[in-house]
């Protein structure tokens, strides 16, 4: 049975979040191993974000930082970070309507992340839109 888009969205994030913790540690990996570890079938959806991300996490960081109010991705929970790195490369390289975007993310930081997080990652992604 397919996934949907949301959830391979949240697919998404747990693979962007254990990258995170696995770099953070310094330890060994390959994406492909991390994506197969989280989704039985290829995806290419799921390759195209988890790799854009990767490959423009210095970028996508650094957009995030500028749009943030004393604050970085660095300070926010990993999981949040990763919703919101996911969002921001989905609105910067890919077709997908903004609106969807911005809806994915809130209902995976209302599950996944506290209402302060959730918060700055709404107002980062509305400022995103709205330079």
């Amino acid at each position: 049975m397919a996934l949907t888009r949301s959830e391979l969205r949240e697919k998404i994030m747990i693979i962007l979040y254990q990258i995170e913790i696995l770099k953070r540690y310094n330890c060994n990996y390959d994406i492909q191993e991390v994506i197969k570890d989280n989704i039985d079938i290829q995806n290419d959806f799921v390759d195209e974000i988890v790799y854009g991300v990767t490959t423009h996490i210095n970028e996508i960081n650094d957009i995030a930082n500028s749009l943030m109010n004393n604050w970085s991705i660095e300070r926010i929970d990993k999981t949040g970070a990763s919703i919101l790195r996911m969002a921001l490369y989905e609105l910067k390289y890919s077709k997908t309507p903004e609106v969807v975007v911005i809806n994915e993310a809130i209902e995976l930081a209302k599950k996944y992340s506290d209402e302060n997080v959730r918060k700055i990652i709404n107002a980062v992604l509305d400022r995103y839109i709205n330079e």
